[in-house]
């Protein structure tokens, strides 16, 4: 069977292993319990495409194709009680699926894998759904009712952070002509950048010297030179 090469198949794959493993660490888990014997040699938990889940002795050859879970889960097993040690092998299982799906992203280019990893953040961990965590969702700001504006220079498309004020790019091409109001430099794929509320104008936060979480506790961010001009009064 071909590797799967594109972010749907990548994705499609990342989520038939997860629903195993989900089966395995919830509903299953009665069965993955006693098959984690800590008298048998190193074992590991796998999630295949197929969406079946197993317990078995790591791949043999080195390195492996893909990839490996934690191995030795079941050495743990009798060592905490048994809501911790599914918990710590969804944590484990988390990034052996991550690290599957970004294997296989290796030739994706940086918006396909951003793009990839948006999509498996949709969903939530194992880690969650084992402990019965809510994913914790990101809140909008105080002012973020009243102060979301659609600037023209602003080069986001419809995905823009609850904070108005806040953005990442997303395609250097297509906002290759928006301009450092401090430096005078283009975006870059992936690069803080932050909006003043008086002239509307981008700043790279570097050249500002604002981070993305201090950018979060700013009500309204004046840029350097509107902050002189209002002083000057």
């Amino acid at each position: 069977m071909a590797s799967p090469r594109t972010v749907e198949e990548i994705f499609k794959d990342y989520n038939a292993r997860r629903s195993a493993l989900v089966r395995a660490l919830t509903t299953e888990a009665d069965e993955v319990y006693l098959q984690c014997d800590p008298e048998k040699e190193n074992l590991c938990l796998y999630g295949h495409p197929n969406e079946s889940w197993e317990v078995t002795l790591p791949a043999e050859e080195v390195p492996p194709e893909l990839p490996e879970p934690a191995l030795g889960i079941n050495f743990a097993r009798d060592g905490m009680t048994r809501k911790d040690w599914l918990s710590l092998v969804a944590v484990h299982s988390d990034s052996w699926l991550l690290s599957v799906g970004f294997y296989f992203g290796a030739r994706l280019n940086r918006n396909e894998r951003k793009r990839l990893f948006s999509m498996v953040n949709d969903l939530p961990t194992l880690f969650e759904i084992v402990t019965g965590r809510k994913p914790v969702e990101d809140k909008p700001s105080a002012d973020s009712g009243g102060k979301s504006r659609n600037s023209t220079k602003r080069p986001t498309d419809g995905q823009a952070r609850s904070n108005s004020k806040l953005s990442y790019v997303e395609d250097e091409d297509e906002h290759g002509d928006t301009l450092c109001g401090s430096c005078g430099g283009n975006y870059n794929a992936d690069e803080f950048w932050i909006g003043c509320d008086i002239c509307e104008r981008w700043y790279h936060g570097k050249c500002v010297k604002i981070t993305p979480a201090k950018a979060e506790s700013i009500k309204q961010y004046k840029c350097p030179s509107c902050s002189t001009k209002k002083s000057r009064h």
